[in-house]
């Protein structure tokens, strides 16, 4: 989960069979293997490091990015729309997730080294330019790709982050300042080791957690995020769901769960221990605009928008066609309502010249 900040905000698995072969057979439903069984999977290699690619249809590639803490899983009920709309869409485990490769130095998770990968994809496909759409931390990834690289990005999507210019300081030491004796967990997944123990206690109930913590089905009021002091932890205050929401299934929680546990949570918190390290190598971000066609969709109920204003994209994003806020949504938008995401995703691409 990411709040727009900083620069606009160790395992291979070679999946070329089927996805549920990776599962235990206690999760293999036949609703989920209907959902997933014209995926494919495959390995390769963008700017030098191999990433796991879901893929699925013929056509136009477009790019779905993940954010923290998900997997190309979270984009498992779009690939088929798309798919069936004619588009290629194409998935990947994010570097340091699932699949992917996970470089042990921090530095390797720069937004720079991401926006690398997304091209590595591009190329690894021989597509010249393609779309690219991403979530959470997916979101800026999509964002900064767009800017830096016109030539290769065509248009944008966004979920959850909407596009913010480069703050006027260190992302951390504005954290620092506003945040001070409270508990703010970007400033407390800066120390490594500390989330990753926390979190890989029991991945299953971080899991658990964290999704309907920041879903639209929460009642809390966000007490999981809001009103915490400095020695609390990241899950301290999330409630255990008394049922999973019905947009949220045991196998999706079971997916989850056995990667995370396989492959641990440090490749999803190294991006965040680049922020400053963003700030410091894209300068070139500071009043950037984003000029390519753009699609914001965001959750009435998404903790992100609570402290990220939609208001700045109306100047630095000028070809945005549309601001989406689904009423009663939190913060999983394309999990918590694939159809309307869905039907929003492919009224803007079938608008692209």
């Amino acid at each position: 989960m990411i709040g727009h900040g900083g620069a606009a905000c160790p395992r291979l698995l070679r999946a070329a069979a089927a996805i549920t072969d990776n599962l235990p057979a206690c999760t293999r439903t036949d609703n989920w293997r209907t959902e997933v069984s014209e995926i494919a999977h495959r390995t390769v290699k963008a700017n030098g490091i191999n990433i796991h690619i879901a893929e699925q249809g013929q056509g136009p590639l477009v790019l779905l990015v993940h954010g923290f803490p998900e997997l190309w899983y979270s984009w498992r009920h779009q690939l088929p729309a798309l798919a069936a709309a004619g588009y290629h869409a194409v998935a990947p485990d994010v570097r340091g997730y699932g699949g992917s490769d996970a470089p042990e130095p921090i530095e390797a998770y720069a937004m720079t080294e991401h926006i690398a990968v997304a091209i590595g994809i591009l190329d690894a496909f021989g597509a010249v330019t393609a779309v690219i759409a991403g979530h959470d931390w997916g979101a800026p990834m999509a964002w900064n790709s767009a800017v830096l690289h016109p030539e290769r990005f065509r248009a944008v999507i966004a979920l959850s982050v909407p596009f913010l210019q480069r703050s006027p300081a260190p992302p951390m030491q504005l954290f620092k300042q506003i945040f001070q004796d409270n508990f703010f967990y970007m400033l407390y997944f800066q120390t490594p080791g500390v989330a990753e123990a926390e979190l890989e206690k029991d991945p299953r109930r971080s899991m658990r957690l964290f999704l309907f913590a920041a879903s639209g089905d929460d009642t809390s009021e966000g007490a999981g995020f809001a009103g915490k002091k400095k020695g609390d932890q990241f899950l301290t205050g999330m409630q255990e769901p008394e049922k999973l929401p019905a947009w949220l299934k045991k196998e999706d929680i079971d997916y989850y769960a056995k990667e995370f546990a396989r492959t641990g949570f440090r490749g999803g918190l190294n991006r965040y221990r680049n922020m400053d390290r963003d700030w410091e190598q894209l300068p070139q971000l500071a009043g950037a605009k984003v000029q390519q066609p753009a699609l914001f969709i965001g959750g009435e109920k998404d903790g992100v928008l609570r402290f990220t204003s939609l208001d700045p994209m109306k100047a630095n994003v000028p070809n945005l066609r549309e601001a989406v806020l689904l009423p009663g949504c939190g913060h999983w938008t394309q999990q918590e309502r694939p159809a309307e995401v869905n039907a929003k995703l492919i009224e803007f691409l079938k608008a692209l010249p």
